[in-house]
């Protein structure tokens, strides 16, 4: 049986078969699938209901250029008002089809089906879609909330377990930052390298993980506060990422996370238990966290970082698993604390 979440007024989550939900949930009319050519590989069952635009693959697929190219097949096909994008697809084709859809024709309706791990407990929940410029990550954004998002955990087992992991990271981040409960329970039920093969377990973590960011993102959707609190370990994880390609967003986000306990345990803030829970329960899922380059090369990709204002940081710091403030501070504030 399929489950739900109701996350505002405008969208809700579904946890269940996507085939099953998409008669029930995707309105009538002209609807546009916008996917990329492994989920269409794999799911073309899915996909040939409707017509599609099949978009690539990776990171630098991300772009202003792809969403042109978008918006051009979707004005030949007569896209209008009225048609409804489907995203299916991890977070790069959440994000590209949120995007267009939020900006052709000053917005049109759309829902995702979230393909992936990080996409089911992150990228695809919230209403932020981005795409990068000049490869710094969600340069040009907007919110906006799908109409819903389908999570249906048996597409994770086409996943490879490197890409299971990494989304990983996020229910982590999530349980350190506004559920203690969760954290308790990853702690027990992480014995060793993860298995597509639970969906029961699979489906609680993703809800409960959810229920932290839609609780928060209820009461900040624009990010001018609190839903800060949801980039733990982002500021010093993209910039990882903008300075290796050996890493992938999970991977990059958990050495942030790690990090920044450690950096907050040094200024008196966390208890140095907390801290070496946290790098246990990574490190059990699999998680590197040795940071793959020098320090100083990421500091320099943290000064371009989108969030600070008046190049003055916002710094998520764990106070105990459950709980995170966020503080102000300079880059050469931000540098110390660090070193």
């Amino acid at each position: 049986m399929d489950r739900y979440i109701k996350i505002n007024e405008e969208s809700t989550l579904y946890v269940g078969r996507a085939t099953e939900l998409l008669d029930r949930v995707v309105p009538k009319g002209r609807v546009v699938v916008i996917t990329d050519a492994n989920i269409d590989r794999l799911y073309p069952d899915l996909v040939h209901c409707y017509d599609y635009i099949i978009i690539g693959q990776g990171e630098g697929v991300k772009s202003l250029q792809t969403v042109e190219r978008v918006y051009r097949e979707l004005m030949a096909m007569g896209a209008d008002r009225s048609t409804f994008i489907l995203g299916i697809g991890g977070g790069i084709v959440t994000d590209i089809a949120g995007f267009v859809a939020a900006t052709y024709m000053r917005g049109i309706d759309f829902g995702f089906v979230s393909t992936t791990l990080l996409g089911q407990v992150d990228a695809s929940i919230g209403g932020k879609n981005g795409v990068n410029v000049a490869d710094y990550k969600n340069m040009v954004g907007t919110f906006r909330q799908p109409c819903f998002v389908i999570s249906d955990v048996t597409m994770l087992k086409t996943l490879p377990v490197r890409e299971l992991r990494a989304g990983m990271s996020e229910v982590v981040k999530s349980a350190i930052v506004g559920d203690v409960e969760l954290f308790n329970h990853l702690e027990r039920v992480i014995t060793g390298e993860l298995s597509h093969g639970n969906t029961e377990l699979m489906e609680e973590i993703i809800l409960r993980a959810v229920v932290v960011k839609d609780r928060i993102v209820a009461m900040d959707e624009r990010e001018g506060g609190i839903r800060r609190l949801l980039n733990l370990g982002h500021t010093l994880g993209h910039a990882i990422e903008k300075c290796t390609r050996e890493v992938n967003h999970g991977e990059a986000v958990a050495i942030g996370m790690s990090q920044i306990a450690h950096a907050s345990v040094r200024c008196g803030m966390l208890a140095e238990e907390d801290a070496q829970r946290i790098d246990t329960l990574l490190e059990r899922l699999g998680f590197s966290l040795t940071l793959p380059i020098n320090m100083v090369d990421v500091l320099r990709e943290v000064k371009h970082d989108k969030k600070k204002c008046n190049n003055v940081l916002k710094v998520v710091l764990p106070i105990k698993i459950g709980e995170c403030i966020v503080r102000e501070m300079t880059f050469d504030e931000f540098e110390r604390l660090l070193k």
